[in-house]
């Protein structure tokens, strides 16, 4: 019989994204979050996946190669639409940190998946959340400030 994986609580997300000091890793944690994306999910975000018309984020080659649809909240628009005007890469959602703001602009890849994962160990040991991996939720929680 597979395990259900451990779901972190609405609650227990605002401490994860409070305890989370780099705003891309709060960004993007949040957006994982809001819309109930994997990691992989997350990571391959682009600027034109984002419909805000109509409300909803286009996911590329999701589980099973498969495309899907989720809805956008508001909240999570507004956070990212904050979050893109630091960096205002014309392609990439949340472009690699290396090299800091001025190189996010024109960065070749995403944010490394090594650093997320760490970060996010690090957030949820810090909150004191012991589930077996901190996964996402269909859940609005507080935007990151």
């Amino acid at each position: 019989m597979q395990r259900l994986p451990d779901i972190v609580t609405v609650e227990e997300a605002g401490r994860l994204f409070a305890a989370t000091r780099v705003l891309s890793y709060r960004v993007f944690y949040f957006t994982l979050y809001s819309l109930g994306l994997r990691l992989g999910e997350g990571l391959r975000l682009q600027v034109g996946d984002i419909d805000a018309e109509r409300g909803r984020v286009h996911i590329r080659d999701a589980k099973g190669n498969k495309d899907r649809l989720v809805p956008l909240p508001k909240a999570t628009l507004t956070v990212l639409r904050r979050f893109w005007r630091t960096h205002r890469h014309p392609a990439l959602l949340f472009p690699n940190r290396r090299g800091g703001l001025r190189a996010a602009a024109r960065a070749a890849t995403p944010l490394d998946r090594g650093g997320v994962q760490i970060t996010l160990r690090k957030a949820a040991t810090h909150c004191g959340i012991k589930k077996r991996s901190p996964r996402t939720a269909c859940v609005i929680a507080t935007p990151p400030t």
